[in-house]
């Protein structure tokens, strides 16, 4: 049974430590701590976990990456989370069904820019010899299989989206780059999460100031 516990980076990034002991003569891979983000990624908020290679892991997967859009202001309702949260969905049940490899667990990773402005979406499997259509519309959506139909909707959603093989190990990453985060979120009611901060920070101020009147009075 594997045991896992998350640390919460100061950095806003997750990282799952197992305390399954190593067997060297274990063929499948175990479980490791996620790598840290490489010094070339761009700062932003960030979350990465792995799950068990199955529909409850990808559930998981959609659930806790739905309350971390929420928590940097991607609320719960708005077409941006639907969207964001429905890609990783797709992708995830993709990893499940076509990446899967016994004993082995699929990574997710969200990513966004420090301007709010994108989101990035990975999911990477350790199944080599199976791998997505690159980025294209077929002519005949009928006769795509699931994985292709997938895909297909992830194509609509996201700005764009690939795959590469996984540079540490067997296996591949699906990407995709949600865009216009926070113009959708303007357009959704007048919503705006520099105008909910600022507010925030004006009502504090107001705060503060109402009590040093009171003091002086």
């Amino acid at each position: 049974m594997r045991h896992h516990w998350s640390r919460y980076a100061t950095d806003g990034t997750v990282r799952v430590v197992t305390t399954k002991p190593i067997n060297p003569t274990d063929t499948t891979q175990p479980t490791t701590p996620c790598t840290p983000l490489k010094a070339s990624s761009p700062p932003g908020p960030a979350f990465e976990m792995r799950f068990t290679s199955t529909p409850r892991g990808a559930r998981l997967a959609r659930r806790l990456a739905a309350v971390r859009l929420d928590a940097w202001g991607i609320p719960y309702g708005t077409d941006p989370h639907d969207a964001i949260v429905l890609i990783v969905a797709e992708l995830t049940a993709n990893a499940v069904s076509h990446g899967h490899v016994p004993g082995r667990d699929f990574h997710l990773r969200l990513h966004a820019t420090p301007d709010g402005r994108a989101v990035r979406v990975e999911v990477t499997d350790t199944r080599t010899e199976r791998h997505p259509c690159r980025p294209a519309l077929p002519e005949n959506t009928a006769s795509v299989e699931e994985t292709g139909r997938g895909l297909l909707l992830v194509s609509q959603l996201a700005a764009r989206w690939d795959w590469h093989p996984r540079p540490d190990g067997p296996g591949k990453t699906v990407w995709a780059e949600y865009e216009q985060v926070r113009a959708a979120l303007r357009e959704w009611n007048g919503y705006d999460p520099g105008v909910r901060e600022q507010a925030a920070l004006d009502a504090e101020l107001d705060r503060r100031i109402g009590e040093a009147r009171e003091r002086t009075n």
